[in-house]
């Protein structure tokens, strides 16, 4: 099977696209594949979901960071680090991404740069999967990150507020599919899913009515281990295996694998 890439985006904030992001490559590591996890947002959650404070300040403000790739518009395989864990590498992001839109504006054929990057690890194949996460915005940046994706995954919070901007997401969607027709929506991702309260309800039944978008069955239910095992910079499969935050997040990966390999 070729490099597949896969964007975790949604552009309202706390939506858990770091934390699925994470804990779905890590999970796809352990079933054998070799993943390459992108940190594309300036607050590092990513990053941090791998290595301590550190770490991350010294990859942010060194060389090995995706902004230093992007800006000087370089082959990105130079960029990845290894992390702790067998089959996972990491490109790390850095807080001078806050100013990647400016940054992107005078370079030609901007909206392809992220995808230019990563052409050689692509053609390598060296990875399975590589997963990135997107920022909380709709930019350039974001559009970057989309147009070198393959297949896009929304996580979407089970809160009142986490529909909020669902159809803007949908619009833009549809936007970059004119620059890049071959990214595919291969669907919505419920998390910090509380099933005692009814905005639950509410939430799987919204998006159980939209037309043409999968749902994954897996969902990921509120479980305070998630923010533990982030305390501690890991991965909560590999912090609790067997808690339900592990073995949610191994199911949705187990269900992206299915849906990318038909």
């Amino acid at each position: 099977m070729a490099t597949k890439t896969i964007c975790f985006a949604n552009n309202k904030g706390g939506s858990g696209k770091s934390t699925t992001c994470a804990n779905v490559g890590y999970a796809l590591s352990t079933l054998g594949k070799k993943v390459l996890l992108i940190d594309g947002d300036m607050q590092m959650n990513l990053t941090l979901s791998f290595f301590d404070d550190e770490r991350s300040l010294e990859y942010a403000k060194g060389g090995k960071n995706l902004y230093r790739g992007i800006v000087e518009q370089k082959d990105l395989s130079d960029f990845a680090v290894p992390t702790d864990y067998k089959n996972l590498d990491l490109i790390p992001s850095s807080t001078l991404m806050s100013s990647i839109e400016f940054d992107l504006f005078t370079k030609w054929q901007r909206e392809f740069i992220l995808r230019e990057g990563l052409k050689k690890i692509k053609e390598s194949n060296k990875y399975d999967y590589i997963l990135i996460d997107a920022p909380p915005t709709l930019g350039c940046w974001v559009m970057n990150i989309m147009c070198a994706s393959d297949y896009l995954i929304i996580p979407v919070e089970a809160s009142p507020w986490g529909l909020f901007g669902l159809a803007n997401m949908f619009e833009f969607y549809e936007q970059v599919k004119r620059l890049s027709p071959d990214l595919t929506l291969l669907g919505v991702a419920i998390t910090k899913a509380c099933e005692r309260k009814n905005y639950f309800k509410q939430t799987l039944d919204t998006l159980s009515a939209l037309e043409n978008v999968r749902l994954f069955q897996s969902i990921i239910r509120v479980d305070s281990t998630v923010e533990w095992s982030q305390d501690v910079s890991k991965p909560v499969m590999a912090y609790k295996k067997t808690s339900r935050a592990a073995k949610e997040y191994m199911e949705l990966a187990k269900e992206i694998k299915k849906y990318v390999t038909r």
